[in-house]
This record gives structure tokens, C-alpha cells and sequence, in this order.
């Protein structure tokens, strides 16, 4: 469901549960622990974790489709209203 992911979760899940197995195995962290990993800015449901590992990277511009994308909505929503309409090429495009 994510449309901007900046990893595969298998690597960095593999990774990280490496490093933790032996916390886990000489009963070292707490009964109940939530380690979750983000794969893109979203973050959905790693807030609520206790270790929280998020991957970001930059969402990728395919000027061809840009036109019909959402960002109208994201300058609507934006709080400090740092997005602006620019040009891009003779394409109407937006900066964060």
C-alpha cells in the first residue's frame, strides 16, 4: 500500500535482529518489546514502538505524471506552508 518506499525490510529486519538475538536469548530486554521498522517516511505504526527504525530517502519525480499527482492536497495540508507551486521545465510543479 505504500507508494514511496525507501528499503525492502528484509535486509534491515535481518540486520537488526542479529544484533538483538542475543539480548533476546540472555533475557536482557523487557517481557514485551515492539521493534518495527519504517520503510518509508509514513511510518505507519512505528510510532507506537519501542525501537523504532526508519529508512527515508528522497520520493522519486517522474515529470510525466507529475500533473496528476496529489500535491495540491500537500500544499493544502502543509502547516508552515513551505510548499509552493514552481516551474519546472515549462511543467507546473511543486517545492518543499
Amino acid at each position: 500500500h505504500c507508494h514511496t518506499p525507501a528499503t525492502d525490510a528484509s535486509g534491515p529486519v535481518k540486520a537488526t535482529m542479529d544484533v538483538l538475538s542475543d539480548y533476546f536469548q540472555d533475557h536482557k530486554l523487557p517481557a514485551k518489546l515492539r521493534v518495527s521498522l519504517a520503510c518509508c517516511l509514513n511510518m505507519c505504526g512505528v510510532h507506537c514502538s519501542d525501537i523504532a527504525i526508519g529508512y527515508h530517502r528522497k520520493p522519486p519525480m517522474d515529470h510525466e505524471y507529475l500533473d496528476r499527482c496529489a500535491n495540491p492536497l500537500t500544499i493544502a495540508a502543509c502547516p508552515t506552508h513551505d510548499n509552493r507551486q514552481i516551474r519546472c521545465e515549462y511543467r507546473k510543479t511543486s517545492k518543499v
